[in-house]
């Protein structure tokens, strides 16, 4: 069996995972969780990209990757929510988890990040408890992931026809086969509630990580490691580095 590439986005409570062997897109897939992502994928994944943090701050928020990806993106620099300090994403209640944030970091925790701590949260415990898993998944995000397609950043939030145009752009630019490849997952998807833009992005997650044109890189280039070893660093495929580093 080849080895798979995969593109995996989180949303509520459902993940998107579309897989990618040397050949192309094979399949695509709903489940429940990192723990069932990983049960899926374990004997057969070369790469697991996914866009739910891996490696947190202690003191330290917005992380290096955060910070870098924020300038590149420009006015989409928005689209990075920074990840809560590990003992505050382990709170439930917002007001808590925002003390704790300001407190350890300096500055209160954005209520966008609490809603996805949970998620964060889950990832650290599992990266914690199977350190197998540590060498095949990695972090990304999908605007970066757009950025490294085509060289500059996306200029509409996803949720518009025109986001969604010009992501749609990216991707055949990038995969001529990238359209077909869309409709695909979409169709795969039935029988749960996955928005289009966790389509796109799912399949620029995949594509990132899959061999193909250009290298899989590192933002920032040289990442720091978080207390528990975890790089701290989101992946793309690009000709050229993004940064300066």
């Amino acid at each position: 069996m080849s080895d798979y590439y995969v593109g995996s986005v989180a949303r509520d409570d459902a993940w998107l995972a579309v897989a990618y062997t040397t050949e192309g897109y094979d399949h695509a897939a709903v489940v429940d969780g990192v723990g069932e992502l990983w049960t899926r994928y374990e004997e057969t994944a070369a790469r697991i990209a996914i866009d739910v943090p891996i490696g947190l701050g202690s003191t330290t928020a917005p992380r290096p990757n955060e910070r870098a990806a924020r300038e590149l993106l420009g006015a989409r620099g928005d689209a990075i929510v920074p990840a809560p300090v590990r003992e505050a994403a382990k709170k439930q209640r917002y007001r808590t988890a925002s003390r704790v944030h300001e407190r350890k970091a300096g500055h209160e925790l954005p209520r966008s990040a609490f809603e996805s701590a949970s998620r964060t949260t889950a990832m650290d415990e599992f990266l914690a408890a199977i350190e197998e898993a540590r060498p095949v998944f990695a972090e990304a995000h999908p605007e970066l992931c757009y950025l490294g397609f085509v060289g500059e950043p996306m200029t509409e939030p996803p949720v518009f026809a025109a986001g969604y145009a010009e992501r749609m752009r990216a991707l055949a630019e990038f995969d001529r086969d990238a359209p077909p490849t869309v409709q695909s997952v979409a169709e795969a998807t039935a029988g749960h509630r996955i928005s289009i833009p966790a389509v796109l992005d799912a399949v620029a997650l995949g594509l990132t990580v899959r061999p193909g044109p250009g290298s899989l890189r590192s933002l920032p280039a040289d990442p720091p490691a978080d207390e528990r070893g975890l790089e701290m660093r989101y992946v793309y495929r690009s000709e050229r580095s993004l940064s300066d580093e």
